[in-house]
């Protein structure tokens, strides 16, 4: 049973979220649709116990498991905020206060307007005798020639590279 398991990447990523406590015994074998039984078995499988262990160990260095403890604790915060937010002995400024997180809570939407225009190009540069595309998330425009002069067919070169990125390629 382990050994099918131990390539089951979803499966592991549970287990790991059992050991931090993010998500409870009942809730793993509930879904996988264990009995204790089975429970005991898989936990005695040394093979499965050490895939588990090193994907704690790349959830932890991959900040994946900081963030899923902070989310979970960033909803229980909404309740305590709200518990203050209600609470008419609870100072006028801390109640505006739980108001206010809990409004940033409610849209975490961009803090600042998104700059307009594109976000990034790609040149397509046909030679210097033809015109150059220019495709980005406003479409596709043509440029003009560099210049006028007759020259030679070159294979067409494209370059990506993001306005928001002086000009550096991708």
């Amino acid at each position: 049973m382990g050994n099918d398991l131990i390539s089951n990447y979803e499966f592991i990523a549970d287990c790991c979220r059992y050991g931090e406590g993010l998500l409870s015994e009942q809730a793993v074998k509930k879904k996988w649709r264990f009995d204790d039984d089975a429970w005991t078995i898989l936990g005695e499988d040394e093979a499965l116990i050490e895939a588990i262990e090193l994907e704690k160990t790349r959830r932890v260095r991959s900040g994946a498991a900081k963030r899923e403890k902070a989310q979970q604790l960033v909803v229980q915060a909404c309740d305590v905020l709200g518990e203050i937010m209600r609470d008419p002995g609870a100072s006028p400024k801390h109640r505006i206060d739980a108001s206010k997180a809990l409004d940033a809570f409610a849209d975490p939407g961009p803090a600042r307007a998104p700059d307009s225009g594109e976000k990034f190009s790609i040149i397509i540069d046909l030679g210097a005798d033809q015109r150059k595309l220019k495709a980005g998330l406003d479409g596709i425009e043509i440029l003009e020639p560099v210049n006028d002069t007759p020259t030679a067919p070159v294979l067409a070169a494209i370059t990506a590279k993001r306005d928001d990125d002086d000009g550096q390629p991708l």
